[in-house]
């Protein structure tokens, strides 16, 4: 018998968790961080769902710290079992799963120094280098259509989800009353048509039923034509009124993305060629790490590389280095696009420039993705008249666009259309990582869509008997 508990991601976008109860089994099905209001996040994070021994094997869908960053927590608390993912997965981990270790030490340092001023007890880490460290030594990893059993009884097959570099969705293949049966999970699902680096996401047979993220079961995203035209107009702008542009994006995935666009705007003449900064040393790893995973691209890029080229470097791109030259760009006049982490505006460099740029109306800020409830990143798009940096109030000038086109993620069409290509034998469907409101669209989707049963779990509800 099969069994889903819901721990994460259920009602809402971070901290995806999901557990497989399987003859007497425990597989994790992501084990991601929660993020949000600092103090919530800090003790939901800390408090593992069960003893971490308990679990026999994590699947890993793609390296996002929502969906990955929990996994040292779990081995600092006794898990010593496999960590099965893709190699590229794999690859990113060890770069972000290190980067997170180190900003939660800045951060419980800066945070600590407040509570013992407040004579309260100092908070731990949750993990630091050393778990990471055990944590890399544990991964196993998959290729795109090769089957493993992970339990005796159940079989995972990872398939190209689309998202990021090395994301997957993951099959489970097991017996229900003597019967095959097949579950999954999409983890989450990049969008479809061609992008530009990644392939769409891969369509797969045969699937009785289906966890899928929600993230924007309500809407759908522009066309890329708008997208470039509305990248080159605030190009445009700035160069006009030699100010800059700041972006917020993600190390993985979406600065990659960006820079595609701004390098074919570049060529096609659209745009001049102005400075263009990816400020993070964790963005420029995972570059890196871009260049040597090219089983993950569509075939133009990968021509790109057999050829010799860099489709992820153009003239007037400068990865930044040490804090100190981080800090000179504040001082530096415009026009200037500044593309830095983290995402949401949870920590990392981009907290400095957006102290320094958003009090300035000729400025712009520029999201690329969804931004969650209780996020910096969230107050900032809600169009807050001032917002709270490293505890003190800055007004809020400069101009906010949102583009969601530039998400990683499938909009409402892109989801409905991939559950359609897995056919008429699904027959249940929960939809997770979403805001309730965007999982309800979603669940009227499937219901549209043919599938008899859809749900929403609650965090930590179980479904028995899937």
């Amino acid at each position: 018998m099969l069994n889903i508990r819901f721990l994460g991601a259920a009602r809402t976008t971070t901290g995806s968790m999901h557990c497989i109860e399987f003859d007497g089994h425990r597989v994790l099905l992501d084990c991601g961080l929660l993020q949000g209001h600092r103090k919530e996040a800090f003790e939901a994070n800390r408090a593992l769902p069960f003893p971490a021994d308990s679990i026999d094997a994590i699947i890993l869908s793609h390296a996002h710290i929502d969906h990955s960053g929990r996994i040292p927590a779990f081995v600092k608390a006794g898990y010593r079992g496999p960590i099965w993912s893709t190699s590229a997965t794999r690859d990113l981990c060890d770069a972000m799963l290190r980067d997170s270790a180190y900003l939660q030490a800045k951060d419980v340092e800066y945070v600590n120094k407040k509570r013992r001023e407040q004579r309260k007890t100092p908070f731990e880490l949750l993990y630091d280098i050393p778990d990471v460290e055990r944590a890399m030594a544990l991964f196993r990893t998959f290729e795109y259509g090769e089957t493993r059993e992970i339990v005796p009884g159940l079989k995972a097959t990872f398939h190209d989800a689309g998202h990021i570099l090395g994301s997957a969705t993951v099959a489970l293949d097991y017996l229900k009353w003597g019967k095959p049966r097949r579950l999954l999970f999409t983890g989450d699902l990049g969008q479809s048509g061609e992008k530009p680096f990644l392939r769409p996401p891969e369509p797969v047979e045969g699937v009785d039923a289906l966890i899928t993220e929600s993230t924007y079961g309500d809407r759908d995203h522009p066309a890329d034509e708008n997208i470039r035209g509305r990248l080159r107009d605030y190009v445009q702008f700035i160069v006009q009124h030699r100010s800059k542009l700041v972006v917020p994006a993600f190390s993985v995935g979406r600065t990659q993305q960006m820079l595609r666009f701004l390098d074919e705007l570049r060529a096609s003449g659209k745009i001049p060629q102005i400075p263009v900064y990816v400020d993070s040393p964790l963005a420029a790893k995972a570059t890196e790490i871009h260049r040597k995973h090219p089983e993950c691209f569509r075939d133009g890029v990968r021509s790109i590389l057999a050829s010799g080229g860099d489709p992820f470097d153009f003239p007037g791109l400068h990865f930044v280095g040490p804090v100190q030259e981080s800090m000179t760009l504040n001082s530096k006049p415009g026009p200037m696009v500044i593309l830095s982490a983290s995402g949401m505006c949870e920590g990392g460099r981009i907290l400095h420039h957006l102290k320094n740029t958003i009090p300035d109306p000729l400025n712009l800020v520029l999201f690329t993705g969804f931004q969650a409830e209780g996020t910096l990143g969230r107050r900032i798009v809600d169009g807050a008249p001032e917002v709270k940096i490293y505890g003190e109030m800055y007004p809020l000038r400069a101009t906010v666009f949102t583009i969601n086109g530039l998400s990683a993620h499938a909009d409402r069409s892109g989801l409905v259309a991939f559950a359609k290509s897995l056919g008429p034998s699904v027959r249940r469907a929960f939809c997770v990582h979403g805001e309730e409101k965007y999982c309800e669209a979603h669940r009227q989707n499937l219901l549209a869509a043919g599938i008899k049963r859809v749900d929403i779990p609650e965090k930590g509800q179980l479904f028995e008997d899937v």
